[in-house]
């Protein structure tokens, strides 16, 4: 018996949510009183895992392209391989992709969007997030293998050092029915699936010519830039920024909405931060109540003093 994790790299480096799952998985194991496994594929650097508690890293090498199918049956034989009862995985982008199609290969019972170790091992019983983001419940699995997804920035990255082994890991290769014509990737910028923070942009700035001060304020504060929906839809920035709830969904610690409305769709997809800033013109917006913070004032004003300040700060404490 074991827990199996599958951590996540991209261009071969693993991202901060790897190490969040590890973390995770090391407790479960703990909690369960048998092991940690990890799963890799395409990382450069597998051992840095054993830093944060695995006792085994399994490696795979050579799968070119993400394909959720593949990378699910890979998991499926991990988990076969190493008598896995639990295996977690990261509630990311990929990862919602992934995870069901993992359950389904295992005939496990699976439990998304979970924000904390289980409450009870028997049954195994889990919180998670619900209601897109404005409540929680408590889901017991039943079945003899169980899937996580953990959430992001739900549960921190802890390190628990362990001499752990390498073991590279070769798979039976299915084939699929879907391929990949070309790959697009971000370069030279925070992407918002890794970022702390995010600065995020709405119709308020009212045209694209005025995003240098979302971008000069991300930059300064080493964030991702992102975009309500509205804004993506007229062009002024890629459909990649669109964040919310039929975007891509926000867990950073920090979230500054910049005229932004708060619509019911676009705060359900930004709720998980932890912190969240608006700056607005109208008292009303909606988004002033499910702010932790709020500035009622222009952002083209508003913006360039903020950002004016943080320089002096970091120049201060270089």
């Amino acid at each position: 018996m074991s827990v199996l994790v599958f951590a996540e790299s991209s261009e071969g480096k693993f991202k901060k949510s790897a190490f969040e799952v590890t973390s995770y998985g090391k407790k479960v194991a703990e909690q369960l009183g048998t092991n940690l496994v990890v799963l890799t594929i395409n990382a450069s650097e597998p051992k840095t895992l054993n830093k944060y508690g695995a006792e085994k890293v399994l490696t795979v090498s050579n799968i070119k392209t993400f394909n959720a199918k593949i990378y699910a049956n890979i998991i499926k034989q991990a988990a076969e391989k190493e008598s896995s009862t639990v295996i977690v995985i990261d509630s990311n982008a990929n990862g919602l992709y992934i995870a069901p199609l993992v359950a389904v290969n295992l005939n496990a019972g699976y439990a998304n969007n979970v924000v904390s170790l289980p409450s009870s091992t028997s049954p195994l019983t889990v919180k998670r997030k619900s209601f897109s983001n404005k409540a929680f419940n408590f889901t017991q699995i039943l079945t003899d293998v169980k899937v996580i997804a953990l959430a992001k920035n739900s549960y921190g990255v802890f390190e628990n050092e362990v001499s752990g082994k390498l073991e590279e890991f070769s798979p039976t290769i299915i084939e699929s029915n879907l391929t990949s014509i070309s790959v697009e990737q971000t370069k030279g910028k925070v992407t918002i699936a890794d970022a702390d923070i995010v600065v995020s942009g709405g119709r308020g700035l009212k045209g694209p010519e005025n995003w240098g001060m979302i971008e000069e304020l991300a930059k300064v504060l080493g964030a991702a830039t992102a975009c309500s929906k509205p804004v993506s839809d007229l062009g002024w920035r890629p459909h990649s920024e669109h964040v919310g709830q039929t975007g891509k969904p926000v867990a950073s610690n920090l979230y500054i909405a910049i005229g932004i409305s708060g619509a019911i769709q676009h705060l359900a997809g930004v709720n998980s931060s932890k912190v969240k800033v608006v700056i607005n013109t109208d008292p009303e917006a909606p988004f002033f109540k499910a702010a932790d913070y709020g500035i009622v004032g222009d952002a083209f004003e508003v913006v360039p003093k903020l950002i004016e300040k943080l320089k002096e700060f970091k120049a201060n404490n270089a």
